[in-house]
Formats: structure tokens, sequence, C-alpha cells
């Protein structure tokens, strides 16, 4: 048994997982401090809302792809990759360059929202619902486009993602307890420079995948003969859109590093790795790394490459 795809969903579903804990321990944090501890369970209530609600769309998301097959599939999936590309780049952009400010900003949103006591409840209730269901579509985009059920494997093995997911969930709520209930020191921006790096190739390899999926979406292979009402294959096989392609085939490594076997398999699930390559995936791919990575890089030094400031009041 193969549990190999169940690595990158554990480190991207612990990445978002910690943030989500961290936002909701230093709102219990808060709360505690203004002695609002009765509003706790309005924390708890909202994370838990944003679980149940990120668990509907990653199951009608996953049935969405599930239910579909041939071209259907792969541009269903290629849509959702490229979709999960754009999404998780923007949230790694956006939380490196806010996690300096992430508690003073949280706490100015508690405070706010402790000034109408009548609103208290459900407005704690809504700041951790939505930060949690916010880490939760992240996760929902990743899987959706780049797992689907495997019928190679057996046993536990064949729901590897989602062992995945839930490993990395439990791992991150055992993290932000140590943090916050016994006072455990971690080293948290070391913790997501680490997991923001994996993640950054981790998506890089995710254009390798996206791209795959829409040639395949735009490659017809086999017609029917209606005088047998057999299907004929194509050689060569036709595209919908002739300009759209691939291009030539740059690499071949399948003698030397079959992705279907260790290590090949592990470096295939987690960043893309494919023993054909094509010369459009090489100067993507590498487009996307560099691009991606100088800006990670970037907020990380403490540049601030983005303008996500607030308006400021009159």
């Amino acid at each position: 048994m193969d549990f190999s795809a169940a690595i990158p969903t554990f480190i991207i579903t612990l990445r978002e997982g910690v943030e989500a804990t961290l936002v909701a321990g230093i709102v219990l944090a808060i709360l505690a401090k203004s002695n609002r501890r009765h509003l706790f369970r309005w924390v708890f209530l909202g994370a838990i809302a944003g679980v149940l609600i990120s668990s509907i769309l990653g199951f009608a998301a996953q049935s969405l792809i599930g239910g579909f097959s041939g071209q259907v599939y792969y541009l269903a999936k290629g849509v959702f990759s490229v979709a999960a590309i754009v999404m998780i780049s923007w949230m790694l952009f956006w939380m490196t360059q806010q996690a300096r400010t992430l508690k003073r900003d949280i706490e100015a949103n508690v405070g706010q929202a402790l000034t109408d006591e009548r609103k208290a409840a459900w407005s704690i209730f809504t700041l951790v619902a939505v930060a949690v269901l916010r880490e939760g579509a992240e996760i929902v985009l990743f899987i959706a486009g780049s797992f689907g059920a495997d019928g190679t494997q057996v046993g536990l093995a064949q729901y590897s993602p989602a062992l995945g997911c839930i490993l990395g969930i439990v791992t991150a709520i055992l993290i932000g307890t140590a943090i916050f209930k016994f006072g455990a020191k971690i080293n948290i921006r070391l913790f997501f420079q680490i997991l923001g790096t994996l993640l950054l190739l981790i998506v890089s390899g995710l254009v390798i995948t996206a791209l795959s999926a829409l040639d395949l979406a735009n490659t017809v292979d086999k017609v029917m003969n209606p005088a047998t009402g057999a299907y004929e294959f194509l050689n060569p096989p036709h595209k919908v859109v002739s300009v759209f392609g691939l291009g030539p085939q740059v690499t071949d490594t399948s003698s030397v590093l079959p992705q279907e076997k260790f290590p090949g398999i592990i470096l295939a699930t987690m960043f893309g790795y494919t023993s054909k390559l094509y010369l459009l995936q090489v100067i993507s791919y590498f487009i996307f790394l560099i691009t991606a990575g100088t800006i990670y890089f970037q907020t990380l030094s403490g540049k601030q490459v983005f303008n996500f400031s607030r308006r400021k009041e009159a």
C-alpha cells in the first residue's frame, strides 16, 4: 500500500490548520483577558461551523469531479487546479505579509465586536467561522484539483489524501493547544517559513498537473464508428483547440526515475513530478516558481509587496 498521496494534503492542512488555530487561540486569549469567558462557546461553535462548511464544500467538489469522466473530468480537474494555484498562492503571500500584525488585527476586530454586548456572540462566531472557512476553502481547492480516488490502491491507502487531511488537522489542533494551554515555545515564524517553502514547491508542481489535465481535456483520442457502434482510436489524437498544446517533449526519465515507483511516486504526489515533461510545462513551471518565489521571499524579508492595509478612518 502506498500512502505518499497523504503527504501533500498533510502539509497544506497542517499549515492552514495552524493559521486557523492561532486565530481561534488569540480570540480565546483576548476573551479570557477581558473576562468574557462566557463567549468561549461561540469561538468553538464558529470553528465547528467553519470546518463543517469546508467539509461540505469538499464533498461537493470531490463529487463533482468524481461524477465526470473523460474530457469533462480533465477539464474540471484543470479548472480546480488553476483555482487552487491562484487562491493558495495569494493566501500564502497575504498570510506571510500579515503575520507581523496578525495578533494586533485580531485584537482590534475582537475589541470592536465586544463594543456591542448584544451582538458580541454573533460577531465572535462570525469572525472565527470566516477565518476557519477561509483556510478550509484553500484545502478544498487543493485536494479537488490534485487528487481523486485511487483505484490502484487497497484498504486505507485508497483514502490517503483524506487521511493526510485528518492528520494535518489533528496535528494543527495539538500545536495550537500546546501553545495556548501549556505555553509551549514554538518558533512559529520558522515553522511557517519551512511549510511555506514546501507549499510553494507543491503549488508550483500543480502548474504541471493543471496543464496536463487541460491538455487531456483538449484531446480526443477515440471516436465512435456509427456503423459498428464501437469506439475507434485516432492516431494521432485530435485537438479540439488546435492552437493549444504542450509542445515537444523535452524529458523522459521513465527508465531512470519512473513516477509510479519510489521515490518517483513521492516526487509526483508532492511536487508534480512526471516522467515525461513537455516544453510548455517546463517553461510555465519555472516562470511560476521564479515569480511566486521572488514575491514570497520578499514578503518574508518584510517588504510590503501588496497593499493589504485597510482604509484609514477619517
